[in-house]
């Protein structure tokens, strides 16, 4: 109870003055953070949090699943029209070639751990989510075109890459015995995949039609449509748990069978379920800082560092680039998408749950993946939160310059 009253006086707090902080590119999440560090500090620490129970477990997927349902729900339809070209180039691309060159990082830094396990880095650290920068979105310097294509990405990316993650985890659970414990945990993660999109469409597109007719008959009003909404991602959760599904991955599958529907309802319809979701996220966010002080408590392994750093870099950027050749935008365009590729909450979820698992067998690789998971996002809070301003800036000079070129 103690930790609640924390965490909600500190976003409390944050939210009086969250234009003051702003201007400093001190985020919610950045806050949040930095109280978690705080609090969870010293002896006795004034919040506890014990991230190795079952308990911690169902909480972060349950987190996880609305995040990931809401995600699903923030495609926008024009911008998948518009850019579907493009977008192709990213998610199936891109996001392929820069988990492929994470696992190779992973081995070459960490050879002792085996490919699984750099396999597992790399799912954990490869999704992007915007949150670190979340103030790009708006920025208006940018063109809508590009703000649009990394929404999409970042809402894509993470749902696409949870089965990888599910498929590694099992991989690194079993690695190290005969081939027969690797192969049968591979298949009970295939099984559980299977159930999850099954629980998923089951859920997501019944729901989406259901709701739709009874907005359109005039049967329901606005504030039930919203609670409906939001008791979509917890329904497939659960229904995929009942069936040994992943509870997660069903809800992705959810909001994709969902989105073309929820177009016909109430225009803010989609709102509680995204404040849900910012709210859980936030908490999150503090228990990351509650993770940072556990990361960096016992041996660190300096090899950490330059994983992040890569990761961060050479893993994202090549690919990306690699992936836009040929596609007929500028360099200033390429180099933009390719550096702005921040991590924030889809590592910090796959890296607890990797954690979780590996903990109680291996407690050498939940250390390392605790580490990673850590030093990746919180050099992305830096490197993104704080010259995403600055590159802004740039790109809209260029952009004048060449607009007074062609003139």
């Amino acid at each position: 109870m103690v930790a609640l009253v924390v965490t909600m006086g500190t976003l409390f707090g944050w939210a009086l003055v969250a234009g003051r902080l702003a201007r400093w590119s001190i985020t919610a999440p950045v806050a949040m953070t930095a109280a978690g560090v705080l609090l969870s500090v010293g002896s006795p620490p004034v919040v506890t949090i014990n991230l190795t129970t079952s308990d911690a477990e169902h909480a972060v997927e349950v987190i996880l699943a609305v995040l990931l349902f809401t995600d699903a729900t923030h495609v926008p339809e024009g911008v998948v029209h518009g850019q579907r070209h493009l977008l192709t180039r990213l998610l199936l691309i891109a996001l392929p070639l820069t988990f492929a060159a994470g696992v190779l990082t992973g081995g070459l830094l960490f050879p002792s751990g085996g490919w699984w396990l750099a396999a597992l880095f790399a799912a954990i650290t490869v999704p992007v989510d915007l949150a670190p920068a979340a103030e790009l979105i708006r920025d208006v310097r940018l063109p809508s075109w590009l703000r649009g294509v990394l929404t999409v990405e970042s809402g894509l990316n993470d749902g696409l890459i949870a089965p990888v993650f599910l498929l590694c985890l099992a991989g690194t659970e079993a690695h190290g015995g005969d081939p027969g414990p690797v192969s049968e945990a591979l298949l009970d993660a295939l099984s559980a995949l299977f159930w999850a999109v099954l629980a998923g469409a089951v859920v997501g597109k019944p729901g989406g039609w259901l709701l739709r007719r009874a907005w359109q008959a005039g049967w329901t009003k606005p504030g039930a449509v919203r609670l409906g909404t939001v008791a979509l991602p917890l329904l497939s959760y659960g229904l995929a748990i009942v069936l040994d599904g992943n509870g997660f991955v069903a809800a992705f599958v959810a909001g994709l069978c969902f989105t073309p529907d929820s177009r016909a309802l109430p225009p803010k319809a989609l709102h509680l379920v995204e404040d849900v979701g910012t709210l859980l996220s936030l908490a999150l966010w503090f228990v990351f800082g509650k993770v940072v002080t556990q990361a960096f408590t016992g041996e660190f392994d300096g090899r950490v560092v330059a994983y992040a750093a890569l990761s961060l870099t050479v893993v994202r950027v090549a690919p990306v680039l690699i992936s836009l050749a040929g596609s007929g935008l500028d360099r200033a365009d390429r180099m933009l998408l390719a550096w702005l590729g921040p991590r924030g909450l889809a590592s910090i979820v796959f890296g607890l749950l990797a954690f979780i698992s590996l903990a109680p067998d291996d407690g050498h690789a939940a250390d390392l993946v605790g580490q990673v998971m850590t030093m990746t996002v919180l050099m992305s809070l830096v490197l993104h939160g704080l010259t995403y301003g600055p590159l802004a800036a740039r790109y809209a000079r260029a952009r004048e310059r060449a607009a007074a070129a062609r003139g």
